[in-house]
């Protein structure tokens, strides 16, 4: 019955011109899991969403501290993560750290949910 309902599910979109949305490769899948591993936990995600709002785009580190609730060390933790998923940029000013979100890298996990999932660009 699965079966079934799959063939039709997919030859309805075909005439409706949705287009079957392609698998992904292996090394495009590993990418995607290391950013939504990194994005996989609260504080990192409250911590993203503070950066991308902040004025200017950029947030120093030590203004993120109280926002999340979190020590200054976990904090740092967890922009590191961040960091090294390639989803904000570190930027040191003077004895602080700025990070700034990359665009690119948040548009990469919103196509793996939004509209245009599976398509190739």
């Amino acid at each position: 019955m699965t079966t079934e309902l799959t063939l039709l599910e997919s030859a309805i979109a075909k005439c409706a011109g949705v287009p079957h949305p392609l698998p992904l490769e292996r090394d495009e899948a590993d990418e995607l899991a290391a950013l939504l591993k990194a994005v996989a936990d609260p504080a990192r995600l409250q911590l993203l969403t503070l950066v991308r709002g902040s004025e200017g785009g950029s947030a120093c580190a030590c203004d993120l501290t109280p926002s999340v609730g979190l020590s200054q060390p976990t904090v740092s933790h967890h922009l590191k993560v961040l960091t090294e998923a390639g989803l904000l940029t570190r930027e040191r000013r003077g004895s602080w750290a700025w990070f700034t979100v990359v665009p690119e890298r948040l548009a990469q996990l919103s196509r793996v949910f939004g509209q245009d999932a599976g398509r190739r660009p």
